[in-house]
């Protein structure tokens, strides 16, 4: 899968899996949406039912910038699956222009974001690295 292919398919997803570290070094693993800009992707914290908008993950950020991001396909005819994986560098904005351009686009992907623009913080992630592979 070339790299142009790669973008394609991570950027048609409605899901990715972000990965990040803990500060005790143990991986964390949660489900996020998103929105690819360029090189740059970004996700917020939305209003979904939580205990709190300052979630694992952008304390995670603040003390391991470091994550990567899946998006796959699973499909019982093994000849359509495929992943990509994109590994980067992220930041938490709380507030200014750059999460408000966050939340633009995610509201044009998302019509729940639409009807209902997210107030948390956004994670904006810097990609460094794409890798795939398609089992065609």
């Amino acid at each position: 899968m070339d790299a142009d292919e790669m973008r394609r398919r991570f950027a048609s997803a409605s899901l990715a899996r972000l990965g990040s570290v803990r500060p005790d070094g143990r991986p964390h693993l949660v489900p996020i949406c998103f929105t690819l800009d360029g090189d740059t992707i970004v996700s917020a914290v939305d209003d979904k039912p939580k205990r709190t908008m300052q979630l694992r993950r952008l304390d995670n950020v603040r003390a391991y910038p470091a994550v990567s991001l899946l998006v796959d396909h699973y499909d019982d005819d093994w000849t359509q699956l495929w992943w990509v994986r994109v590994d980067g560098t992220a930041r938490v904005l709380e507030a200014g222009t750059a999460r408000a351009r966050a939340i633009d686009l995610l509201a044009a992907k998302y019509a729940q974001y639409r009807a209902l623009r997210p107030e948390g913080p956004v994670l904006e992630i810097a990609v460094e690295a794409w890798r795939g592979w398609s089992a065609r």
